[in-house]
C-alpha cells in the first residue's frame, strides 16, 4: 500500500530559500510538524520564512496550525510580501 502524501508548492521568497519549487510530505502532518521537516529538509533559511509565511491547504487560506493535512491535499508556501 502506496503512503499518501502532500504536495508542497513554494511561491517567491520560500521558493528561492528552499532551492526547489516544490516537496512531497507523508500525509497527517500538521501545518507545525510540517514546517520543523521541511526546515529540516532544506535548511535554517527556509525555517526563518516559513515561521514568517502564510499557508493555503488546497486554495483555502489555514490558520489553524495544529490540524493534520490530508492525503492529496496542495499545500501553498507564501512568504509576507513587500511592496506599495
Amino acid at each position: 500500500m502506496a503512503v499518501e502524501s502532500i504536495t508542497v508548492r513554494y511561491f517567491a521568497g520560500a521558493r528561492a530559500a528552499a532551492g526547489v519549487p516544490e516537496d512531497f510530505a507523508p500525509a497527517g502532518l500538521c501545518l507545525d510538524d510540517l514546517a520543523a521537516e521541511l526546515s529540516a529538509r532544506r535548511g535554517e533559511r527556509l525555517g526563518t520564512v516559513l515561521k514568517a509565511a502564510s499557508f493555503l491547504v488546497d486554495g483555502v487560506a489555514c490558520h489553524d496550525r495544529q490540524s493534520a493535512l490530508p492525503g492529496g491535499a496542495t499545500v501553498d508556501v507564501l512568504p509576507p510580501f513587500a511592496g506599495g
